[in-house]
């Protein structure tokens, strides 16, 4: 069985979830995991903060708002008048249970509730209309499956002792549909899987029921060699290595989930990216097989601060790194990239939240120097120190570039770059050119 996952905006409209129907609708058993649909979770979000801010008129209007854009998507979206007004009365229903939240103390675990109607509204509407064109297919309550546990993790166990019990509630069913992104903690409350969860939804139920193929589709057709805002000319990427798309992911292809490669990696399930827009076209297959010696693709991940400890107690003296990493833990900061000398560290972070707190501590140890609105280049593909010249091939093509930290040896994927935020563009153009060109 495989586990397709459409996105937001393959399912944003009445005629792009007619599209998704004639894709899944082909004879085979699947399960098809389901986003809100575009602009809906910006919405809830929204809806959120005017109850938070106890603004209930503000919140109530905002409903409506988005009552109306559903209505209009069901007009459009049935042709049978029992379906449509089945469709209406579980609409009212959602956007009532969303007017309720004015009459409560509205804390976290109310917005999370309300953060989970995107996805029950979009996938009690598709399965609506899959019953409308006559295909056999069922709603699978996400709810009743996924859950994470104490640490905010997915509890892989009891997904894969439920999911199954799900499925075999309605063993005669073709198509079942479920909901990507929410879940249950482990006190039972609706919660989810942070943004852009439908990814790893989609690994996770995948990973559960030995799926023998993850589909993920969006917009766009497969992830591309470089960024396509850019650099004119990129291409999907037809082949990649589990370690090189979690590379890509992590550092700037927004087209995957990052946290989406492990449960599939973990299984030895591919994971097929295609493009609902273009569904003949190939796409990317990531697996465990790579092309050796070639280099794939180019990244960019924003919005960074790198910071530089120089010390002459570091020279010889163990203990220092020690020092350095648990002040970026105690102040929950995770590090991307690392580089070392005999008398100083520099690191990288995304987050800058803690950062006043972070050199403050930093102080205690050495000279402090911070360097805001740097970008981090990823060059990825199959490149081991034993294939000799990969390195000064990209090491060349940044030669007019100032690179600010040079990261290589992590793993046999990937080289990274951090140079300003200016340089951005005249990077990864230098670095398509000489590479993919």
């Amino acid at each position: 069985m495989k586990v397709l996952k459409f996105g937001g905006t393959s399912v944003g409209s009445a005629a792009r979830m007619k599209d998704v129907a004639k894709l899944i609708c082909d004879g085979e058993q699947k399960i098809v995991v389901l986003s809100a649909m575009s602009g809906t979770t910006n919405s809830l979000v929204e809806i959120s903060d005017y109850f938070y801010k106890t603004n209930t008129s503000g919140a109530l209007e905002r409903i409506n708002a988005l009552e109306q854009k559903y209505n209009d998507v069901v007009a459009e979206l049935y042709s049978n008048t029992e379906c449509k007004a089945e469709a209406k009365k579980v609409l009212k229903s959602h956007f009532e249970y969303l007017r309720s939240f004015s009459k409560s103390v509205f804390t976290l675990f109310e917005e999370k509730a309300i953060l989970a109607e995107g996805e029950m509204l979009s996938t009690t509407m598709f399965q609506l209309y899959l019953n409308e064109i006559g295909e056999s297919s069922a709603l699978l309550p996400a709810l009743e499956y996924m859950r994470i546990d104490k640490n905010s993790e997915p509890d892989t166990l009891y997904i894969a002792e439920n999911l199954p019990k799900q499925l075999a509630a309605q063993p005669d069913k073709m198509i079942y549909i479920t909901q990507g992104f929410i879940c249950r903690n482990f006190y039972g409350e609706i919660d989810n899987l942070q943004r852009g969860g439908s990814d790893y939804s989609a690994s996770l139920i995948g990973a559960a029921i030995n799926a023998s193929e993850i589909q993920i589709w969006t917009d766009i057709d497969g992830m591309h060699n470089n960024d396509p805002r850019i650099v004119e000319g990129t291409k999907p990427v037809p082949v990649l290595h589990f370690e090189e798309a979690a590379e890509l992911a992590y550092f700037g292809a927004k087209i995957l989930h990052p946290t989406c490669i492990l449960p599939a990696k973990l299984n030895n399930i591919p994971v097929r990216l295609l493009n609902t827009m273009e569904p003949s076209a190939h796409g990317t297959l990531i697996s465990n097989q790579s092309k050796k010696g070639v280099i794939e693709a180019v990244a960019a991940k924003d919005g960074i601060t790198a910071i530089k400890i120089k010390s002459g107690r570091m020279l010889l003296a163990h203990g220092f790194l020690r020092k350095v990493f648990e002040i970026f833990e105690s102040h929950h900061t995770p590090i991307d990239m690392v580089t070392t000398s005999e008398v100083g560290v520099s690191v990288s972070i995304d987050n800058a939240k803690k950062l006043d707190e972070i050199v403050n501590d930093l102080k205690k140890f050495g000279t402090v120097t911070v360097d805001k609105d740097m970008v981090i280049i990823c060059v990825v593909g199959d490149m081991p120190f034993e294939n000799v010249g990969f390195q000064a091939k990209v090491v060349n093509a940044l030669s007019e570039i100032p690179v600010r930290m040079i990261s290589y040896g992590g793993s046999n994927y990937n080289i990274s770059f951090l140079i300003k935020a200016d340089d951005k563009k005249r990077a990864l153009n230098a670095l398509s050119q000489a590479l993919f060109n």
